[in-house]
């Protein structure tokens, strides 16, 4: 004999784990059918919980959302556990997709109101209607299988009792129980996604596969139990390859990444963003170019990523970060003497010497001592800097050079900048300014060298 409504919920809830018994409950109540059906559920399926029911408003319907507050709280009344409301600031004034801004704000309010109350669930009314809509309306933005795998009936603290029954079990229920609700006028606007997969795309599906809402929900399910199971696989192998990890950085060891499939690989590179931003707007084509970067890249090379996230192609390791970059402070170096950058670990050293010798690097280099100051000025980069590079024959905004020399834009601000006088003589590590170079006529050198942090 086929299962009731009511015990076929109570099953949902009992497979997959949604309560025990014994805990307490946040149920969103916002006046429809869904929810009210689940909050009369919870109060009426003998499951041993303390129930609290909460309104979000939202402030997008104003006309609407006082007799909304009011049906709730009567509702409430005649259940007899406590109801309240919260409201979200003004969504005008927050950035992104105003539907899916409201959806953040709005669990941001469920949460909130669990810590008030100490409750362990947060349970939301979502059916098997909008599990079957939001595989459609993932498939049509083109989603991978974790789209594909609809709405999830558990989510850490969040539950959903109702993600197996329909929408129109729900009604049934609730004219049986002769328990009356509101329909949401938003619902009928067109202008969002959901209400044309759901009022025009389901209805000609329906002439292809009657049972199509049930078709869509078992293919949530299959595809939600073989990404759980390829999530552990990832998860396995991210473990591995973890060389270093910090709140916001983590290195991961190269040479496997470089032989790793791609379908693990992309997975786990998503991974491994989300352990120092999970805030970021990362999409397949920033995936794809950090696989790039780990085939083709040279040692160095970085991919910028939405959030000031960069990946960086190290020696042995790809460093993933979102981490401000170093900026030098500011210094005062005696000729001679030797100076500790706090801020990077290097050392530059200054020393006088009769003659010059003619092996000048990148790390170290001869100028007329007669011409600087004996005490240098070290600073990062500021905006309006130039020089006149070695060898270059002009003036040179420091900000072209860097860009000539492929400095990464996250590394400028660490380049220690040496100057007499207010002007540059020395941009260590790179290149020393051509208006105090060593000339037949120099009778003794400076010689300046960094040394840097192994």
């Amino acid at each position: 004999m086929p299962l009731s409504f009511t015990e076929r919920i109570k099953t949902s809830i009992y497979y997959y784990n949604m309560l025990k018994g014994g805990e307490s409950v946040i149920v969103g109540l916002s006046g429809g059918p869904d929810s009210v059906c689940l909050t009369h559920l919870l109060c009426n399926l003998d499951l041993d919980i303390t129930l609290h029911a909460l309104y979000v408003d939202h402030g997008l319907r104003p006309d609407e959302i006082t007799s909304e507050i009011d049906f709730c709280s009567l509702l409430c009344n005649t259940l007899n556990i406590p109801f309240s409301v919260k409201k979200i600031a003004s969504l005008d004034l927050m950035s992104g997709n105003r539907q899916s801004v409201a959806r953040e704000e709005r669990y941001k309010k469920f949460h909130e109101r669990a810590d008030e109350v100490g409750a362990d669930k947060i349970a939301i009314a979502h059916n098997k209607n909008d599990n079957a809509e939001t595989l459609l309306m993932n498939f049509l933005r083109g989603s991978g299988p974790t789209g594909l795998s609809g709405i999830p009936p558990v989510r850490d603290a969040i539950i959903r009792p109702l993600i197996e029954a329909s929408r129109e079990e729900i009604e049934e229920y609730l004219e049986e129980q002769r328990v009356d609700y509101i329909i949401d006028s938003s619902n009928n606007n067109m202008k969002y996604i959901r209400n044309r997969v759901r009022n025009s795309l389901i209805p000609v599906l329906k002439h292809y596969n009657p049972s199509i809402t049930d078709a869509l929900s078992n293919t949530a399910a299959i595809m939600r139990e073989e990404n759980n199971y390829i999530e552990m696989e990832v998860s396995k192998k991210l473990m591995k390859l973890i060389s270093r990890k910090g709140e916001n950085r983590i290195e991961l060891f190269l040479s496997p990444l470089q032989y790793m499939d791609k379908v693990i690989l992309r997975r786990l590179l998503r991974r491994a963003v989300d352990s120092v931003d999970s805030l970021h707007g990362i999409g397949r084509g920033h995936i794809e170019d950090i696989m790039l970067l780990i085939k083709n890249g040279l040692s160095g090379a970085r991919v910028y990523l939405p959030d000031e996230i960069r990946v960086i192609k190290g020696y042995s390791t790809l460093i993933i970060t979102c981490e401000p970059p170093v900026k030098i402070g500011e210094y005062e170096l005696d000729i001679p003497g030797e100076l500790l950058l706090k801020e990077t670990g290097s050392v530059i050293k200054t020393e006088i010497i009769e003659k010059c010798s003619k092996d000048d690097s990148k790390t170290s280099v001869c100028l007329d001592a007669e011409k600087l100051n004996k005490t240098l000025k070290i600073r990062g980069r500021k905006s309006g800097d130039h020089f006149y590079p070695l060898g270059f024959g002009r003036r040179k905004k420091l900000q072209d050079f860097f860009v000539d020399e492929k400095v990464p834009k996250d590394e400028r601000d660490r380049v220690p900048i040496l100057l007499s006088q207010g002007d540059i003589v020395w941009i260590a590590g790179f290149r020393a300014d051509d208006r105090f170079k060593v000339t037949d006529s120099t009778d003794v050198c400076v010689r300046l060298e960094i040394i840097e942090r192994l």
